[in-house]
């Protein structure tokens, strides 16, 4: 694994103000509606939750994304350094999630992050961390290929979230992006879209050809990490579900975590899983994570 220097982790991608619709007992269908009697409002995304998981592990974080007021004041009392790149009068972005014990789906109004990809890109020069984590969707693939190269030329490593996007197949530059990270973080279903492949089997030939580790998340399956030299499973541990909405997430930020303290990939995959299942015992990404925790 690349070492990280500890406590220096700037998280950059989109945030939303998250509504969660919870214990529903199946996704509604076209045409359906269906009610349930629990319901939360919280701030999620991934560059959010992944900060947060992070601080509460001790690594000090800076994020840098779009946020409402809200967002940016949990975020100050989380000690998460906050670069808002909302302008006054502009909207945030507001995501529905509808939520069984066991999935979720989402709808996503944008927000301000629709201008967030050409502001992030016009500040990387103002980087200060020693890992960047972005968690967002790339309309230009060629560009944050060379982006992540330019970090890395200052001695900065990089790791990716990108969620499930199907338009990132149509951008020729995603091949060289993916070899270009340090660390790719996918689940089940995205190591199959990413790699275009019909079988987790068949999508492992693919990740198994990179260089630098790629890090599925299997859900209550564990997670494991893979590359050219590394082929690492990890359990997860067993928790009561209330919502995975930000489980992901939380992962990474665990994971990345133990990477900033010198943890191995083992030890890494394992804080990665602790992280991912506290943060399913209660709705959104971040009120089940764990108080300032020590590793």
């Amino acid at each position: 694994m690349p070492s990280i220097p500890p406590r220096s982790l700037l998280t950059i991608g989109e945030a939303f103000e998250d509504l969660v619709f919870l214990d529903l007992e199946r996704l509604p269908r076209a045409g359906e509606e269906i009610k349930t009697s629990r319901f939360v409002q919280t701030i999620g995304g991934g560059a959010v939750i992944t900060a947060v998981a992070a601080a509460r592990l001790g690594v000090r974080c800076e994020i840098w994304s779009g946020l409402s007021d809200t967002a940016s004041a949990r975020l100050t009392r989380e000690r998460v350094r906050v670069t808002n790149l909302r302008r006054r009068g502009e909207p945030h972005a507001v995501s529905a999630a509808l939520s069984t014990r066991m999935n979720r789906s989402f709808v996503t109004y944008n927000g301000v992050n629709d201008e967030l990809e050409s502001r992030l890109l016009a500040r990387m020069a103002r980087v200060r961390a020693r890992h960047v984590h972005f968690a967002f969707y790339p309309r230009d693939c060629d560009a944050w290929a060379d982006v992540v190269m330019r970090l890395r030329a200052r001695g900065l490593t990089t790791s990716w979230d990108f969620g499930w996007n199907e338009g990132l197949l149509e951008d020729r530059g995603l091949a060289d992006l993916l070899r270009a990270l340090d660390i790719l973080f996918i689940n089940e279903q995205e190591a199959l879209l990413y790699s275009r492949k019909r079988t987790l089997s068949g999508a492992l030939d693919i990740w198994r050809s990179f260089d630098n580790p790629v890090v599925l998340k299997l859900g209550p399956r564990g997670s494991r990490c893979v590359s050219t030299s590394i082929d690492v499973t990890a359990a997860a541990p067993r928790v009561k579900v209330v919502d995975t909405t930000g489980a992901g997430d939380a992962f990474n930020g665990g994971f990345l975590a133990a990477a900033l303290h010198g943890a191995s990939i083992p030890g890494a995959l394992k804080m990665g899983n602790r992280m991912g299942a506290l943060s399913t015992r209660k709705a959104g990404g971040l009120d089940g994570l764990p108080e300032r925790a020590a590793l």
